[in-house]
């Protein structure tokens, strides 16, 4: 499907040393693509293979690709970034400086050591993240998610969420419906 026939497109960022064909990314990818959604899942294995930068890799050259590829997507219709765990971080950082019609974090981490904390541009936010998280604890998730007014899935799992894949997906979807039903809206009634 071209751009110019889908909906809007999504960049689909996996985690810290994982890849692009990652199950979660990958289950977002189908999820897309189902409601006519064009996807790209940069790979970042290069990036986090630095372990001179960071013990989490190169991050800042990570976001720096990010931002590049959303950059040239932007300007051809709703971009929505989503992204697992180091790939949520990015994206939402990344929604900072491209416009974005929408966020979807998995697993987000809040601060990032000596990077600047988690941010994200004032756009629709849907988050999944599990209640056993050892990375990241659930209640900063949620005491992020509350100013933003965040969709906020609190599920039983950890970091991986590898029992919620599905349950990923579902909620991305759910996203793009809602994104969908927002577009159908403003163009009848403009």
């Amino acid at each position: 499907m071209s751009q110019s026939a889908s909906k809007g497109h999504c960049i689909l960022s996996h985690g810290f040393e994982s890849g692009p064909d990652a199950t979660k990314v990958a289950a977002l990818a189908l999820a897309a693509e189902r409601l006519g959604w064009t996807h790209e899942r940069p790979d970042y294995t290069g990036f986090d293979a630095r372990r001179d930068m960071s013990e989490l890799g190169d991050v800042e050259a990570r976001q720096a690709h990010l931002l590049a590829l959303a950059t040239a997507a932007a300007g051809r219709g709703p971009l929505v970034l989503a992204g697992s765990s180091l790939g949520a971080y990015i994206s939402g950082r990344v929604s900072l400086e491209v416009p974005v019609v929408a966020l979807f974090l998995m697993a987000p981490p809040i601060r990032m050591g000596h990077l600047a904390d988690l941010d994200s541009a004032p756009v629709p936010v849907s988050i999944i993240h599990g209640w056993d998280d050892e990375l990241i604890p659930a209640q900063a998730v949620a005491d992020w998610a509350y100013p933003r007014r965040a969709r906020l899935l609190l599920v039983d799992d950890t970091h991986r969420l590898s029992d919620h894949v599905e349950a990923s997906a579902q909620a991305f979807a759910e996203l793009l419906e809602h994104l969908s039903l927002r577009e159908r809206s403003a163009r009848s009634a403009g």
